[in-house]
């Protein structure tokens, strides 16, 4: 009775809010947002490229026709509408923030490999503080402080989304419990590092963790690791590489169920953390690494529907609360580096 009435609490507040319920996609460029924000050209971070392109405008999604979650999706990639279009339609807010993470690029080959290099700087471009001695990312640059400007802007300028509900009562911080940190590849893996430190909903890492000369994925989390999904390709190469599932093991993921073949199994899919496809993409490693999030190489059946849209829900919507059985931690893939 009582989760009911939160459910009607819900609907009520979102039909309030919102005389005109749609499907909103909102944008802002983050140096207009916050005069604090600056470009960082020796690494290619800057505002508009050479022919004036914005380079830092961010997306925002909120559908007020459907029960919202209470959870705010931050997603550390570029904005993919089909993604985001989703994301309002199970209920979450949504945003894509612009950070300064383009160091990994310039980092020596010796550094790059030596086991704690890459975490550092992950979690100096997710957070803005001082952890890493190869750069400089001031707090405004960093993905925190560039996401929390952002959902003020959107409080102020679209008040039918109650984006209010994300930012505590000091006004000064995100509500990270409220946060569904999320990415693909590079991406997965930074949204996985900050969860570590920060404790957050939930993790939704497509094609990732990697780093997979680094040890962070073994620390103690902030971030429960029944809250940490994955999900991948298993000819992207970041599986037979073996980067994948040892940061998967790593994070504790088999504790929570096996690898799960989305292609040869339902939903709930056992409750698994660990999901896979191995859909024909050609033999094309390019396509299978991005064939994951809902795009022009995603899975389609004869008519063009997309096959894996019970997989994305389940992802981003399905009980944390839920376990899948225990099991060892597997041998590493078959051709694991």
């Amino acid at each position: 009775m009582r989760h009911l009435a939160g459910l009607l609490a819900l609907m009520l507040i979102a039909r309030a809010a919102d005389p005109a319920p749609q499907r909103f996609h909102l944008t802002a460029r983050a140096h207009e947002i916050d005069p604090r924000a600056r470009e960082h050209p020796q690494i290619g971070f800057v505002f508009a490229d050479k022919a004036g392109k914005p380079q830092d405008l961010q997306h925002a999604v909120v559908d007020t026709r459907v029960t919202p979650r209470g959870q705010l999706v931050i997603w550390l990639m570029d904005y993919k509408a089909p993604l985001f279009d989703r994301l309002g339609d199970y209920g979450l807010h949504a945003i894509q923030v612009h950070y300064a993470n383009k160091w990994f690029g310039l980092i020596p080959t010796a550094a790059r490999d030596d086991g704690t290099t890459l975490g550092k700087l992950r979690l100096e471009a997710t957070t803005g503080e001082d952890f890493s001695p190869l750069c400089a990312i001031p707090r405004p640059d960093g993905m925190k402080e560039r996401a929390l400007q952002f959902v003020q802007h959107l409080v102020k300028t679209h008040p039918a989304g109650r984006w209010e509900q994300f930012i505590n009562a000091a006004g000064d911080d995100l509500l990270w419990e409220k946060v569904i940190m999320s990415g693909a590849s590079h991406g997965a893996t930074s949204a996985t590092r900050f969860a570590v430190h920060q404790r957050v909903a939930r993790v939704v890492a497509f094609c990732g963790p990697r780093d997979q000369h680094e040890s962070w994925q073994g620390f103690l989390s902030a971030t429960p690791p029944q809250r940490i999904f994955g999900f991948t390709h298993v000819l992207d190469d970041g599986w037979p590489g073996n980067h994948y599932p040892r940061s998967w093991l790593m994070l504790g993921l088999n504790r929570f169920g096996p690898i799960v073949d989305v292609d040869s199994t339902t939903p709930p899919y056992g409750h698994s953390r660990r999901l896979t496809t191995r859909f024909d993409v050609n033999g094309d490693v390019k396509r299978a690494h991005s064939s994951i999030t809902p795009g022009p190489a995603s899975a389609k059946d004869a008519t063009g529907n997309f096959l894996h849209e019970a997989v994305w829900r389940y992802l981003f919507t399905s009980p944390v609360g839920k376990l899948g059985a225990p099991v060892p931690p597997e041998a590493p893939p078959i051709g694991a580096r």
